[in-house]
């Protein structure tokens, strides 16, 4: 049931035993051996980041590093056609990680290369969600590219669903709902994974309402409104019948998951023969069964939604926001709120924070590489029809409907304000990303040394209140109002003056990943 097309399965995804690794006590956080905010009472500032004159890799464009120096690899946990994973312990921190190693000899074309970079950037594009393996950090060396990720101890949805037969309506739509919140997710930050199926999605415990991860970005692409693709991916048994026409969208995602739904209410494949030229002509023919066992006893709500997910005509199928309102996903007191596209949450989360800690993200985002930031990069540039490199109010009243979301006037003008750092009416690029960009860039100790340096003129090891003052008005925010505010606020030891461990409790307060993170230390 769960087998990957000889032809169409391009994947480097390990195989399936190689998920089974930490339990959620052992969460990763990010790699970085971190003073808690207030471990220290001295004032604390680490080491500047050092300047590299490594050679630059060749997949990853930027200057190699040696993984190990970091990292001390364990036993394998599996293998695909590209990559194997192995189990990783953080010298420093001795928190363990899944490192997909890619051998570079391996990637003998352009495509190769392409894929994996577009790989990488899609993962740190869609970082932060709940429902997708976190990737924590990507590494280059002379002989393979390296990938460290969030651990998953639970196992494959596919291993479960072997073990169980089929599962419960109600444990079905627990299931199905993190999958295609996942399918939300994607599309409305302009990605498409296109090899959905239940060999890529983990558990992250062996607890039975473990939470789903979504992992094996190896096929995705970016795409905008519109994009019509060609090129004939995915795993034969969940493959659109518009992917065999070689002219389809996103939509092929939400065919992907009404075959897992099937699949998980019945425990077999809806289309299904002795070989994938059978298997393809069976999707393309469209008949479903829903006469057989265990269907009679399905709920008609249950197989409505597989039925609406599973239309020929993509045109037809419901969309992720629709499978996530159709009442069989709500039976069980799920809640009907709209959901936030991932870009707008980030938005408002931005704008509720004090102006310091604007600026120093504008720090921050404009030292992100570009595989971090390509996805918003891309999002941006559909927004600015014009060409212009700034956003107007009307570009952003015009843009965020697009990505999935219902927004009134003033709420759009609020979020304008609020990216606008400088104040001069319009969102330029480096606004967008600070504003876009996910929390846990402020993970890394470099991000925030380099933020604080921003303020600290004289390297004294404080920010004074002339050098906020300084720093603020090249912004139109130095006010003494908000200088006294922002002073109240982070100075904790009220000596009129913030060192470093105050500022970088203060980039984190109000980041619940980040707390949650360091308290599991």
């Amino acid at each position: 049931m769960g087998g990957s097309c000889s032809s169409t399965a391009a994947t480097s995804a390990p195989s399936s035993q190689a998920h089974n690794n930490t339990a959620e006590a052992n969460r990763p956080s990010n790699g970085i051996n971190v003073l808690h905010p207030h471990s220290n009472p001295t004032p604390h500032k680490p080491p500047p980041p050092s300047s590299s004159s490594a050679p630059i890799g060749r997949v990853l464009g930027r200057p190699m590093e040696d993984v190990r120096s970091s990292y001390v690899f364990g036993r394998e946990l599996g293998r695909g056609q590209f990559g194997v994973t192995y189990l990783v312990t953080h010298r420093t921190t001795r928190e363990q990680f899944a490192c997909k190693s890619i051998a570079t000899r391996k990637l003998v074309n352009r495509d190769d290369i392409e894929d994996i970079r577009r790989e990488v950037q899609i993962m740190h594009h869609l970082t932060g969600h709940r429902n997708i393996v976190e990737l924590k950090a990507a590494y280059e060396d002379r002989h393979s590219v390296n990938l460290i990720m969030e651990l998953c101890a639970g196992g494959e949805l596919f291993d479960r669903i072997i073990a169980k037969g089929h599962y419960s309506e109600r444990a079905a739509a627990n299931l199905c709902r993190q999958i295609v919140t996942v399918v939300h997710n994607c599309h409305s930050m302009g990605v498409m994974h296109r090899d959905l199926k239940p060999e890529n999605f983990l558990f992250l415990s062996k607890d039975e309402n473990s939470p789903l991860k979504a992992t094996d970005f190896g096929l995705s692409v970016f795409f905008k409104p519109g994009d019509v693709f060609k090129d004939l991916v995915g795993s034969a048994y969940y493959v659109a019948p518009e992917v065999l026409r070689r002219s389809y969208g996103p939509e092929a995602d939400i065919w992907s998951a009404g075959i897992i739904l099937y699949i998980l209410l019945s425990g077999v494949p809806p289309f299904w023969a002795e070989n994938e030229q059978g298997i393809f002509d069976a999707i393309l023919r469209g008949r479903i069964d829903f006469s057989s066992d265990p269907w009679p006893s399905i709920s008609s709500s249950a197989k409505d939604l597989v039925k609406k997910m599973l239309r020929a005509d993509a045109k037809e199928r419901l969309s992720a926001v629709e499978v996530l309102n159709h009442p069989w996903m709500r039976e069980d007191g799920a809640s009907d709120k709209p959901l936030d596209i991932a870009v707008l949450s980030r938005m408002k989360q931005f704008r509720a924070m004090n102006k310091l800690k604007k600026v120093a993200l504008k720090v921050i985002a404009e030292s992100l590489s570009e595989e971090e930031i390509i996805g918003l990069k891309e999002m941006f540039k559909s927004m600015d029809t014009d060409n212009s490199g700034t956003v107007t109010f009307e570009e952003l009243k015009a843009g965020l409907p697009k990505l999935g979301t219902k927004l009134s006037e003033s709420e759009v003008r609020q979020l304008m304000e609020a990216a606008d750092v400088d104040g001069n009416g319009t969102i330029d690029y480096i606004e967008f990303i600070t504003a876009t960009m996910h929390m846990n860039r402020m993970e890394r100790e470099d991000h925030l040394y380099k933020a604080f340096e921003y303020f600290d003129k004289d390297k004294s090891g404080y920010i004074t209140m002339e050098e906020l003052e300084s720093a603020l008005k090249k912004y139109n925010m130095g006010d003494e109002k908000t200088i006294k505010e922002i002073i109240a606020e982070v100075d904790t030891d009220h000596d009129g003056r913030i060192n470093y461990d105050e500022f970088a409790a203060m980039m984190r307060k109000g980041n619940p990943d980040l707390n949650v993170n360091r308290r599991r230390k």
